[in-house]
Parts: C-alpha cells; structure tokens; sequence
C-alpha cells in the first residue's frame, strides 16, 4: 500500500493528533489546524483570489503563519513570506513586486506594514493583521462564517521566497503552479526528510529554532506537518530556551545554523552540564560552512546525531552524514539522489577534482524562475544546472567541499582568497564570539583582507587583543591570507536566523569606488 503523506489527509485519519505546540505552549490538535486552513481557503476565495495569485505575510513564528502556509498550499496560491525585522521601503518592494493581493501581518509589525502598504497604495480591503491595529481588518474575518470543510479545486500552492537582500535587491523565487494535487507535492517535498533517516508517524518531535519566513526554516517545519510529526515552535530564539524545550518536549530533530551552535558552545558549563538531550535524533544544519572546531565540539557534546546539508531556496544539494563529516572534516557531503553537481570554471569548463570553481546544481525536471528578474533567470542557469554564486570543489570521492560565496571572494594582487576559510580560524579563537572577514580598498593590491571581530563577552577590545589575534592566525594561515587590520564591533549585522548581512560592514570602505566581482 503506497505511504500517506500530506498533512491535510493525514490529519483527517487522526484530528486528535497534536499537530503544532506555539512559542507560548498551547498545544493545537491536527483537526483544528486544517479546519482552520480550510475556512483559510474559502475566505480568500469569497475576496477573489484565484489559483496563482499570492498573499504576502509578515508574521513572527505561530499558528497564523501556518494557517495560511497550508491554506495557500492547498489552493492553487503562492505565499510570500517577509522578514519582520525589514523596513517599510523592503516590505513594499516585496509585496509589489509578488504582486500581492493580500496581506496578513502581526500586531507587532502593524505600523511599518502600515506605513510600507501606504506607499504602494494597497486597499485596506486586502490588510489583515492576527491582532487589533488601525487600518487592518482582522486576520479571523477572513475565515469567519465560512465551512471548514474540504475546498474543491484543490491544486498545490507554493512558498515564493525572497532571498535575503545580503548582495542586492532582493528576488523572489517562483516554481510554476502546476496541476498536481496538494498531497502528491506535499509527499515529493517531506520525503527528503527521508535522506535523513526520518519516516512518517515516527514520532518525530521537530523543534522550529529560527523565524518562518526563511526557506528552510518553513520547509523542514512544513515537511514535519506532512509527515505527521509534531512541530514546536520558538518565537525567539535562545540557547537556554532549545535546551529547556529539547527536555520539556522530548525534541528528536530540529534545524539550525553554526551560529546557533556557536551560542550553545558559548554557554557556561555549569548551564551545558547535566542537561536530558537523549532524544535527539537528527540536529540538522545549513545556511553557512560550520567551522570545524565547532562542529568537533557539538558531536562531542551531542553525539553523532548532526547532519549538514547544502541548499539554497532555489534548490540543491548535498548531504553530509555524522560519520562522513568525521571522515572528511569540512565537507557539506554528497549530492542528493535526485541531484548532480559540476564545478566550473569562469572560462565554463569543468574543473577536475580539488580545482575550485563555482557550483552548479541541477535536480532533474527541476526548475524556477527569478520573479520579474530574466536576466538573473537566464544567468543562473546553464542547460539542466543551475547556481547560486558559491564557490567550492569536489574531491575524488564526489565530496563538496565549500569555498566561499562569489561575490564574496577577496581577490589580492591576482590571487583568490575565500574569507571562510579565514572566518573559520578567528572563530577559533577564544576570545573571538563572531566575527566577518571582507576585502577592502587597495591601490596596488586591488583588495587587501580586514576582519571585523564581536569580541568574547569577558575579551576586551582594542590594539593589544587585536595583535593577540592576528599572532594566532599567523599560526595556522598562509601569509597572504592574514587580516592586514582588524576593527571590533559590539554586534555582529545577523539576522535572527543568523545570516550576516556582510554588506553592511563591507560597503562603507568601497564608498566612491567599484568592486570588480
């Protein structure tokens, strides 16, 4: 008998089933959750919302968010997530370039949504917020008065992210809606759950860690629904919080990124000791190469239970199992089954093994489109592979190893250096909590290396930690690949997921002048 997979048939078999446990722990069954979704659906179709139109969302991790994720992915419409922390200029460039025709935000974000829809002059009949705020209809006088029973119709929506904006304007990543039901796209997507050892009703228990409106985040969260697993989600994250909630909860899996690692790492031994994380089944990371001290010191503490892949909301990708990092330290894995990877070099030839070059990525019939962006369409793809821009080589065995992002590499005097690789050095560093490495202006070398460093919480900053620094660097980088200077910072420019936005370091030094990648 072929597997049932789609939280919406799932949940219909078992409404008991706890489904969803919010940021403040109130438990919600799999029968309220898609009576919601379902009231969703016929609410914005009574407004006119049709297969292929989009609804934007502004919403921090809880139930609306998920309600309108599973409406949206049951109809036929595309929902566009928004980062809560963007200012109203970036809110309005999203909702107009998706081409919108509602939006659903929370009370916290009220007035700089209001302030973005102004600019753009969208009808306040379109405005919903999940709280009371002036100029916004209730988020539940979508759904109120309508049936909760199965719409007809049904067609598979899609999530149309936005990348982050870190190397420019932000592009919105749409598939085409195709006529496939909601459950046999729902089933392709949780089944790469399965590459990590994950089966349906396993009673897997995923703790949600990072905000919803990144891709992965909502991916994995989405997928655990429609494997039938319970999904728990964090609003802010904390250290102190995952560990209390991998206890409280009995967590099996979750998602993260180095960063978040670094934070656990970082916390006193006195908090680490003696905390319950048996459950722990599959911690599963991306979004940036995890220093390989780091990742030693958290198989340590947590076991062989950390898996690393390499992905982008565009597609992938690799997968790295615990015991295949442990052999090839560093490395992000081996392409997916359903995946092939190239390496090319600028010329579009194919480099061999240990050359690096950037990577290109295909996934069979797979495709997607730059929403209103052919020319960046055109450019990331070449036939059947496509790229993101990252930089990287295979080894013998067919094994990722991950350089840099392009547009981030420092080229000096001719020479390509990947500031990862020297990120992951001062990250090392005891009395180093974070830090970024970028180039900078040079008359005669072009470029020359700077390293910003957010100082350990007991380090002081100033000349004396930066020369102790850069003589521990001297220890473990090649000459040309020392930081020629190194300012500090109280706070690294991270996103709540932790991505860097490097820009905002980066570009004060490149005023008046032109990077040439």
């Amino acid at each position: 008998m072929a597997m049932e997979l789609g939280f919406w048939r799932l949940s219909e078999r078992d409404p008991d089933h706890v489904a969803v446990v919010t940021p403040e722990g109130r438990e919600v069954t799999a029968g309220a959750l898609l009576s919601a979704a379902n009231r969703l659906v016929h609410g914005l179709r009574a407004r006119g919302l049709r297969r292929g139109d989009a609804v934007a969302v502004v919403l921090r991790n809880d139930l609306p968010l998920l309600e309108v994720f599973l409406a949206c992915a049951q109809a036929g419409f595309y929902m566009a997530p928004i980062n809560t922390h963007l200012a109203p200029p970036e809110i309005a460039y999203i909702v107009g370039d998706s081409g919108a025709k509602a939006v659903v935000c929370s009370p916290e974000v009220a007035d700089v949504c209001r302030t973005a829809l102004d600019s753009i002059g969208f009808s306040g009949d379109g405005r919903f917020c999940t709280g009371d705020a002036p100029g916004f209809r209730p988020f539940s006088s979508l759904s109120a008065g309508q049936p909760d029973s199965t719409p007809g119709d049904r067609v598979a929506g899609m999530p149309m992210t936005y990348s982050s904006g870190t190397t420019g304007r932000p592009k919105g990543v749409r598939r085409p809606i195709v006529a496939v039901d909601p459950e046999t796209m729902a089933g392709g997507y949780a089944q790469f759950l399965m590459l990590f050892g994950m089966q349906p009703r396993d009673g897997s228990v995923h703790l949600v860690t990072s905000p919803l409106y990144h891709t992965a985040v909502l991916s994995f969260c989405s997928n655990h629904l429609h494997l039938g697993h319970r999904v728990v989600l964090m609003d802010k994250w904390t250290p102190e919080g995952t560990l209390e909630r991998i206890e409280r909860y009995g967590i099996t899996t979750t998602h993260m990124v180095p960063t978040q690692f670094s934070r656990l790492l970082a916390l006193p031994e006195a908090e680490r000791a003696g905390r319950k994380l048996g459950s722990l089944r599959q911690v599963i990371h991306s979004a940036a190469p995890c220093p390989v001290d780091v990742k030693r010191r958290m198989l340590a503490w947590w076991g062989p239970v950390i898996y690393e892949y390499y992905a982008a909301s565009e597609g992938g990708g690799t997968l790295a199992r615990p015991g295949e990092w442990l052999e090839k330290p560093g490395t992000v894995g081996k392409a997916w089954p359903i995946s092939k990877l190239r390496i090319v070099r600028d010329d579009g030839t194919e480099a061999p093994a240990g050359e690096p070059g950037t990577v290109f990525m295909s996934m069979g019939q797979h495709r997607f489109e730059y929403h209103n962006d052919p020319k960046k369409t055109d450019g990331a793809w070449k036939g059947e592979f496509f790229t993101v821009g990252d930089v990287g080589y295979l080894d013998a065995d067919g094994y990722l190893f991950l350089c840099d992002r392009k547009c981030d590499m420092i080229i000096s005097g001719g020479v390509n250096i990947y500031p990862a690789e020297i990120e992951s050095v001062l990250l090392s560093h005891p009395e180093v909590a974070d830090c970024a490495v970028f180039g900078i202006p040079d008359d005669d070398w072009g470029e020359r290396i700077k390293a910003v460093v957010e100082p350990a919480p007991a380090a002081k900053a100033g000349p004396e930690l930066a020369a102790a620094i850069l003589e521990f660097c001297k220890e473990r980088l090649a000459a040309f690949k020392l930081p020629r200077s190194i300012d500090f910072t109280d706070a690294m420019p991270r996103d709540p997921s932790g991505k860097l936005y490097k820009r905002k370091l980066r570009d004060p030094y490149w005023v008046g002048r032109e990077r040439a990648i």
